[in-house]
């Protein structure tokens, strides 16, 4: 992209809107840009994805017993990228954009056990053409609320026609029973502001999360008891 193209702003437009403001040539512009600008981090996440497919499919193979449940990937959408970059303080400009915000591919990986988790990160980031940025061990040290998961940002070479492009992924790995908090705790809260909510409920949902690591051990040593450990 030119650097007239980068320093244009992101827009939030739904498709039709601009046009029925008068100005169809100016969204048409904006929306390939836009499409330009995602694309490579769409080519990001599916190079990830395949990385991880290998690895499940490997592993079962070699009959050590595949430690990923599911895999969930995600593309941030123009919304939620802008809504992102503003809470940053970010300029909607693309290059500011692609420098800031680091996890506008994601994907999350959730595992059996917790020993699985760190077994597939360290899978996948020993591989040569991986690069590992960020590491945020939110298992070994939870999150005020309770919050417990493994997120990495990772950057990827992505082949395009004329260039190599570095593309950042977040990567989190979690176990079904942190999946399970996770996800019900965002419901929980879903359009509250947790800081209104009282304290003893929030004071129970991070029992719930303790609650839940308590399992995930026990649950990995009546497993490794039974079948003893992963190969």
């Amino acid at each position: 992209m030119t650097d007239s193209v980068e320093r244009r702003e992101v827009t939030t437009d739904q498709p039709g809107q601009l046009a029925r403001r008068g100005h169809p040539e100016a969204w048409h512009e904006q929306y390939a840009d836009l499409n330009h600008f995602l694309m490579v981090y769409k080519f990001g996440l599916a190079e990830i994805n395949t990385k991880i497919t290998i690895l499940a499919e490997e592993l079962t193979h070699r009959g050590s017993g595949n430690p990923i449940e599911h895999v969930s990937p995600r593309l941030k959408s123009p919304a939620s990228i802008t809504a992102k970059a503003r809470r940053l303080d970010c300029p909607l400009h693309f290059d500011d954009l692609r420098a800031r915000i680091r996890d506008i591919a994601g994907i999350r990986i959730v595992c059996s056990f917790v020993s699985d988790v760190y077994t597939v990160a360290n899978m996948l980031t020993r591989q040569p053409d991986v690069n590992l940025v960020v590491t945020k061990d939110y298992i070994a040290k939870p999150k005020i609320n309770g919050y417990r998961s493994l997120h990495l940002i990772v950057e990827i070479p992505v082949f395009m026609s004329d260039r190599v492009v570095a593309v950042p992924v977040e990567v989190q790995l979690r176990t079904v029973a942190m999946d399970f908090w996770a996800s019900l705790e965002h419901k929980i809260y879903y359009k509250h502001d947790p800081d209104v909510v009282p304290p003893r409920l929030r004071d129970e949902l991070t029992a719930a999360a303790e609650d839940a690591a308590r399992l995930d051990l026990r649950m990995e040593r009546l497993h490794r008891e039974i079948h003893g450990p992963r190969r």
